[in-house]
C-alpha cells in the first residue's frame, strides 16, 4: 500500500476485485473496502470513490480491527468475491456480491450484500459506511433507526440494513462487532425510492441470495465451449466481460472506472464507462468463440438500435463511442475537487474523444456484423441497408487524415491502422454480399478496396525501417500494425510482415510486453509517458502464432499471464515494475486474452 504526503492511503489499482449486477459494479480492495461504486448504472455519478480521492471520495469499509493478513479470491466459477482475514485469534471472511434479479422490480434495488463470517476462532470487526453522492459534490443527511440507516441526497437515497447495531458518525455510520466461530453479520446496501422501500436482509435471506448468485454465474459459465489449456484465465476473462455488460441494452463498457491513471502523477486519465464501436468486433468474436451467442446477439441489438448511419456529427455517420443507453452526447469535464488516484489529477467524467474522426471504427463494426452473420444469425435486410450506407461512406472518405485508433490529441494524420480497417470494412461487406447474394455496388467496392491495399503497401511501408509504420510517409513504429495479419490483410509469413514483426520486437517489446508507440517520436498531444499496452501484448502473441513462431508465442502468453492481478484481472496498461495502470478492469485486454488463448490453443493442437 502506498501513502500520500499527508498520510492518506491508496491501495494500488491491482489490489481490487470486482462485483456487479449487470448494471453497475463495485471495486472491493484487498483490505475489505469498497472504494468505487456508481449507482444505479456504470456511468452514474459515484457513491463511493475513495480510489480517486481517499478523503473526499467516500467508501464502505469492512475489516478486522486487529492486525490481519488478507487474501482475496473468487468463489469458484462465479463473480462472488471473498476477502479473507487471517489474525492471531482466528480467520474470517467477507463475502461480497450483488444479486441478479433480471427484469423484476427488485432489480431497481441494486442490492449490494456484504456478509461477514468468522470461520475459526473469534475476530473483532469494524465497518464504516461513508457515501459521498455525485462524485462527492452533493451533501446528504443520515437517519438511523436501530439497524437501518437511510442516506438521503437530492435525487438519490440509499438504505443500509445491518444485523449488528449501527451508530451515526456525522454524515457516516459505524459499527463495531465481534464474531466467534460460525457466527456471521450481514450488511445490505439498497437504492431506495418510489416502489422500492428499505428492507432488512436477514441471515437466511443472505444465505439464499448467496446461493442464487453462485448458481446464476455457474449456470451462465456452463455454456462456455472453451476446453483449452488456459481455461481458468479464459473463463475469468469471460466472467469479467459479463460483469461489464449493461443488461438493459446489451452494451459492454470499455471499463467500469474513470480517470485511473495510465501513469501515476500523469494526466492520461480518461472516462471509459462508455461503449466503443472499436470494441464491437472483438466483443462479438470473443463471445461467439466461447459459445455465448446470447451476449453477442444482445450486443448486436445494441449496435442495430443505437449505432446506425446518420447518428453521427461532423465526424461522420458514426461516433466512436456511445453511452450505455445509446446516447451520443458525452461532454467531458474535470472534477477539480477530487485529487485523483494517488494525486494523479485531473479526474475526468465524459469523454471529448467522442467527437473525433476515427476511420478504423467502420472496419471494426462491419467486421463484427460479418462475424455475427457468419457464425450466429443472418443479418436482416435493414441491417444490410445500413452496412451498404456505411461502406459507401467509407469508399468516399477513407483517404482523410484522422485522430486514429489511439485517440491522439496531437492533430490528424494518415494513420495506417485507419486505412487498414477501412479496407476491412469494404472487404467484409464484399464477402457478405458474395456469400448471400445481397445487392451491392461490387465494382465500386472492389476498386476502392484494391486502391486502399496498394496505398498501404506503397506509403505505409518504410524501406528505411524495413517495416510498416504508424502513418503514411513516416518512420514511427506503432503496435496497431500487429492487426495486419490478424485481419487477413497480409499473409502472416509475408517477408515484409516478418521484417515488421522483427522490428517491432526489437523496439516496442519488453519482456513480452508491448508499447503502443513512442510518444517522443510521435507526439500525441498529452504530456507524460505510459506503460505497455496489454491488448497489444496479446495481439503480439497472436501475430507470432500466425507467423508460425509458436514457442515464442506461448512463452510471451505465459509471461503475460504473470502480470495479471491476484484474481486474473488486467487494467489497460502495465508499468515499468509490473504494476497495473489505467482503468480497471479493461474489457479490451480480456477480449484480446480470450482471442490469443483460442488461437494459440488451436496452433498447439
Amino acid at each position: 500500500m502506498r501513502g500520500t504526503a499527508d498520510g492518506r492511503r491508496y491501495l494500488p489499482i491491482a489490489e481490487h476485485g470486482l462485483i456487479g449486477d449487470l448494471r453497475s459494479v463495485a471495486l472491493v480492495g484487498t483490505d475489505g473496502t469498497i472504494d468505487w461504486y456508481c449507482c444505479p448504472a456504470f456511468d452514474a455519478p459515484s457513491v463511493f470513490a475513495s480510489i480517486l480521492d481517499a478523503e473526499r471520495g467516500g467508501c464502505f469499509e469492512l475489516a478486522a480491527t486487529v492486525p490481519a493478513r488478507t487474501k482475496q479470491f473468487y468463489f469458484p466459477d462465479t463473480n462472488v468475491l471473498m476477502t479473507r482475514f487471517f489474525t492471531e485469534d482466528g480467520v474470517g471472511e467477507v463475502q461480497d456480491f450483488m444479486p441478479l434479479d433480471g427484469e423484476s422490480a427488485e432489480a431497481e434495488r441494486h442490492r449490494l450484500i456484504r456478509r461477514v463470517v468468522c470461520v475459526r476462532g473469534s475476530i473483532p470487526f469494524r465497518t464504516r459506511v461513508a457515501p459521498r453522492f455525485d462524485y462527492g459534490t452533493r451533501p446528504h443527511t443520515v437517519r438511523l433507526n436501530g439497524e437501518t440507516a437511510l442516506f438521503e441526497a437530492d435525487g438519490m437515497a440509499l438504505a443500509l440494513t445491518s444485523t449488528v447495531p449501527l451508530e451515526a458518525d456525522g454524515p457516516d455510520v459505524r459499527g463495531d462487532f465481534k464474531l466467534s466461530e460460525g457466527e456471521s453479520a450481514v450488511f445490505a446496501l439498497d437504492k431506495v425510492g418510489g416502489d422500492v422501500t428499505p428492507r432488512r436482509c436477514a441471515h437466511t435471506e443472505a444465505e439464499e441470495q448467496f446461493a442464487a448468485t453462485v448458481a446464476y454465474w455457474r449456470r451462465w459459465l456452463a455454456s462456455s465451449r472453451y476446453r483449452g489449456r488456459w481455461r481458468e484465465m479464459v473463463h475469468r476473462s469471460a466472467l469479467t466481460l459479463k460483469l461489464l455488460t449493461y443488461a438493459p441494452t446489451g452494451a459492454i463498457v470499455a471499463a467500469p472506472t474513470t480517470s485511473l491513471p495510465e501513469r501515476l502523477g500523469g494526466e492520461r486519465n480518461w472516462d471509459y464507462r462508455y461503449v466503443w464501436v472499436r470494441d464491437a468486433a472483438f466483443c462479438v468474436y470473443a463471445l461467439l468463440r466461447l459459445g455465448f451467442t446470447g451476449e453477442a446477439e444482445a450486443f448486436m441489438h445494441f449496435v442495430t438500435r443505437h449505432i446506425s448511419p446518420g447518428d453521427g456529427k461532423h465526424s461522420g455517420p458514426l461516433q466512436i463511442m456511445y453511452g450505455i443507453d445509446g446516447r451520443t452526447d458525452l461532454p467531458e469535464r474535470t472534477l477539480d475537487h477530487l485529487e485523483g488516484h494517488e494525486g494523479s489529477a485531473p479526474v475526468r467524467v465524459g469523454n471529448a474523444a467522442a467527437d473525433q474522426l476515427q476511420l478504423d471504427i467502420y472496419g471494426a463494426l462491419i467486421d463484427s456484423i460479418y462475424l455475427y452473420d457468419k457464425w450466429a444469425k443472418p443479418i436482416s435486410s435493414g441491417q444490410w441497408d445500413d452496412v451498404c450506407a456505411l461502406v459507401d461512406w467509407v469508399c468516399a472518405h477513407w483517404d482523410q487524415p484522422d485522430e486514429g485508433v489511439w485517440e491522439t490529441r496531437g492533430g490528424r494524420k494518415n494513420f495506417l491502422y485507419s486505412r487498414l480497417m477501412c479496407w476491412v470494412a469494404i472487404e467484409r461487406a464484399i464477402r457478405m454480399a458474395t456469400r448471400r447474394g445481397l445487392p451491392a455496388d461490387l465494382p465500386r467496392w472492389r476498386e476502392c478496396r484494391d486502391t486502399i491495399y496498394r496505398r498501404i503497401m506503397s506509403r505505409g511501408w518504410s524501406e528505411e525501417r524495413r517495416a510498416f509504420v504508424q502513418h503514411e510517409d513516416g518512420d514511427v513504429l506503432d503496435a496497431a500494425v500487429l492487426m495486419m495479419p490478424l485481419t487477413k490483410f497480409i499473409a502472416p509469413t509475408d517477408p515484409k510482415w516478418l521484417s515488421t514483426l522483427d522490428v517491432l520486437t526489437e523496439e516496442l517489446v519488453s519482456d513480452s510486453l508491448v508499447y503502443r508507440y513512442d510518444p517522443e517520436s510521435s507526439p500525441d498531444g498529452v504530456r507524460g509517458d505510459e506503460g505497455t499496452f496489454s491488448i497489444c501484448s496479446f495481439w503480439y502473441v497472436e501475430a507470432m502464432v500466425h507467423a508460425g513462431r509458436i514457442d515464442e508465442a506461448r512463452l510471451a502468453f505465459e509471461k503475460m499471464l504473470t502480470y495479471a492481478n491476484h484474481l486474473g484481472l488486467y487494467a489497460e496498461e502495465i508499468g515499468h515494475t509490473g504494476e497495473q495502470q489505467g482503468n480497471f478492469p479493461q474489457a479490451f485486454t480480456h477480449l484480446a486474452l480470450i482471442s490469443a488463448a483460442f488461437n494459440l490453443d488451436r496452433a498447439l493442437g
